[in-house]
């Protein structure tokens, strides 16, 4: 058999960090009319965003920027010139993001059409490789396959014909939460609480800054002090409280995380996009303030790993980590940092950040600028063609972090000033406890294949190999290739070859009849003389 060819390893590369900077706070303090004045200028503002929207999709791939200037001047007489900019911008956003979902599910759809394909053109029964799969087990199998083949055809000669065509199909409101309006027992909802989500998820009441006008954004203005104050459409201007059809919140706001930052940016009148949305589970209103900042300069690669690094290894419930210096080496003891991915959106997103905010104070700590992590990407890897049956290891690897954990460590690690090395993933897990996961195991430390992973994970970002001790060099430069490639296990005798033998003097030099035992060091080609002559009177030299 022969040996399974090893995929290219990709360099080790330090992750840009972050365009843009999102905080959030509650709009406290609200009293019935603010409600109703925001209520109706988001139910207002929605529907005119659902027209707009309608109408982009309508135009398809035929959309240039006449078209655009038009639909912002049907808009801004039923509301206001930086409204209806607004609006048609967030339907081109909205319209892109659909182009891109379906690409990629256009993609998705070829590569289960190949796979599928492939195996059906093998003899049933006949077994995979780790270069691809094998056929289909049975008969049965091989038949349910070749209907899900034709079905996938179809739908990708639907998916083709509507890309070409530029057509997309969105729902305002999350095509989710739409469908649980046909489940309201099993969501555990009644039919007005399901309403009110609805309704709230369709309204629009989000402005995008401009740098220059006064306090950042003059649609939706926040005052350094938090007065919030809101531009009303043309039909709603009879609920200003203020002059220039404004109408002024009751609640203040005080941005807890980066609140300095905003505060300057609102000084120097720099542009700031706000959004207000309502948590309609917890009869909550918020206010989320986002702007873009400048590219920091990504730090060499050298430059981070100065002091060393963190490997990382990603799972479904916890980050392995250990600590490794600039030479590879496996510092202290490993550290884990667990988290719970059940419950709500928000609670999954609480413990990933709590994950990270421990992993990055023990970086702190430690004086280690860097963390190196695997760039981890399952979108190929979670369909049933691929694996088959495997189905609790596709429910394994769909249920990792990896875009949102990876995502999130970026945001922290650069406010902290961390780097972040991406490295390949490719036989991190494998080679790790291979070569480390039994030599760092002993009677007081329990070493695991995830612990032995972040090693691997550490040095492949260092740039030194997994395995724990290199080939030999080339003859004629080091002990004529006498090294081994792999350590012997600590009970083994002799494996430091060569060495003296147990019965000699104190200096470890062996009697001259012992000549032998000492190896040939003349063959070694090493200047000087050797210590068995060293030993020899000089009549017998």
């Amino acid at each position: 058999m022969g040996v399974a060819e090893v995929r290219p390893i990709a360099a080790p590369y330090v992750a840009s960090s972050p365009s843009g900077v999102a905080i959030r706070d509650r709009l406290k303090g609200l009293t019935d009319q603010d409600e109703t004045v925001l209520r109706l200028v988001g139910t207002h503002l929605g529907a005119l965003a659902s027209k707009d929207l309608a109408v982009r999709c309508r135009d398809g791939l035929a959309h240039v920027a006449d078209r655009w200037a038009a639909r912002k001047r049907e808009l801004t007489a039923e509301s206001s010139a930086r409204w209806a900019g607004a609006i048609t911008k967030a339907s081109n956003d909205q319209w892109a993001l659909a182009r891109r979902g379906q690409l990629a599910h256009f993609q998705a759809l070829q590569a289960g059409i190949a796979t599928i394909a492939h195996r059906l053109s093998l003899p049933v029964g006949h077994k995979g490789t780790k270069v691809g799969p094998g056929g289909y087990r049975s008969r049965q199998e091989w038949f349910a396959k070749s209907r899900r083949l034709r079905v996938l055809a179809d739908r990708l000669a639907a998916v083709r014909a509507d890309w070409q065509a530029g057509l997309v199909r969105i729902v305002r409101g999350g095509k989710r939460l739409a469908g649980m309006r046909h489940h309201l027992q099993a969501a555990g909802l009644e039919e007005h609480e399901w309403r009110a989500r609805w309704q709230a998820a369709r309204w629009f009441l989000q402005a995008d800054g401009e740098s220059g006008k006064r306090h950042g954004n003059e649609t939706i203005r926040i005052t350094p002090t938090g007065e919030v104050s809101i531009r009303l459409p043309a039909p709603l201007a009879r609920l200003a409280n203020a002059p220039h059809g404004r109408y002024v919140l009751s609640a203040r706001i005080c941005f807890a995380h980066r609140g300095t930052e905003w505060a300057d940016r609102v000084h120097a009148d720099r542009a700031v996009a706000y959004r207000i949305h309502l948590d309609s589970e917890r009869c909550r209103w918020y206010l989320t303030a986002s702007w873009q900042t400048s590219p920091t300069p990504v730090v060499p690669l050298r430059a981070a790993l100065t002091h060393g690094v963190i490997g990382v290894d990603t799972n479904a419930d916890h980050l392995a980590a250990w600590r490794l210096d600039t030479h590879g080496n496996p510092i202290g003891r490993s550290r884990r940092f667990g988290y719970d991915l059940t419950g709500s959106a928000e609670r999954r997103d609480a413990q990933v950040r709590h994950a990270l905010t421990r992993l990055l104070s023990w970086s702190k700590s430690c004086g280690v600028r860097a963390i190196a992590i695997e760039d981890l990407d399952f979108q190929a890897e979670k369909t049933r063609e691929k694996h088959g049956r495997r189905k609790r290891f596709r429910q394994l690897i769909s249920g990792l972090p990896t875009a949102r954990l990876r995502a999130r460590l970026i945001s922290m690690a650069g406010a902290a000033g961390i780097a972040i090395v991406a490295v390949d993933p490719a036989y991190t897990s494998k080679w790790g406890a291979q070569h480390w996961q039994a030599p760092l195991t002993g009677k007081s430390r329990q070493t695991t294949r995830h612990d032995a992973a972040s090693i691997a994970i550490g040095r492949r970002a260092l740039g030194h190999p997994i395995r724990r001790r290199t080939a030999p060099p080339p003859a004629h430069r080091s002990d004529e290739q006498g090294h081994r490639t792999a350590l012997a296990r600590w009970e083994a005798c002799g494996r430091e070859e060569t060495r003296p033998p147990d019965t000699g003097s104190c200096t470890r030099c062996g009697p001259p009849d012992r000549g032998e035992q000492a190896g040939d060091q003349c063959a070694q080609h090493r200047s000087g003389r050797t210590a068995e002559q060293l030993l020899l009177s000089p009549l017998e030299r």
